[in-house]
């Protein structure tokens, strides 16, 4: 995710300082989430052995919703963010997040009509 590692005495107020038998050990500073989204968009790109907008529309949609389900949407720039990572524009974008929850939906409306029906 990106932390950071500090000496205890250097933490500032939002960073997370872990303590041992009441001893301050060490402080961690976290990333801002904007930042983490950069470095799943790179994690991304290691795992598919080439950059994001060199994958098929198939796949860009597969990340899509694997970001959605990450929150990286509700990140500001977020779409905006993946839509330059993706080499396509927001619409896009919205269009792939729109499609998944089409199909998510019809998915478990599918699966509470085969419940009615038992």
């Amino acid at each position: 995710m990106g932390g950071e590692i500090l000496a205890p005495e250097q933490a500032g107020p939002d960073d997370v300082v872990l303590a041992w038998e009441g001893e301050d050990i060490i402080a961690v500073r976290l990333p801002q989430l904007s930042d983490s989204l950069d470095h799943i968009l790179a994690a991304l790109e290691r795992s598919h052995g080439m950059p994001l907008a060199a994958l098929d529309r198939k796949t860009k949609q597969q990340v899509v919703r694997a970001l959605e389900a990450r929150g990286a949407f509700s990140v500001r720039h977020g779409v905006e963010t993946v839509a330059t990572a993706l080499g396509v524009s927001r619409f896009t974008v919205y269009n792939y997040i729109n499609y998944a929850n089409e199909q998510r939906a019809k998915a478990d409306g599918g699966d509470e009509r085969s419940r009615q029906e038992n």
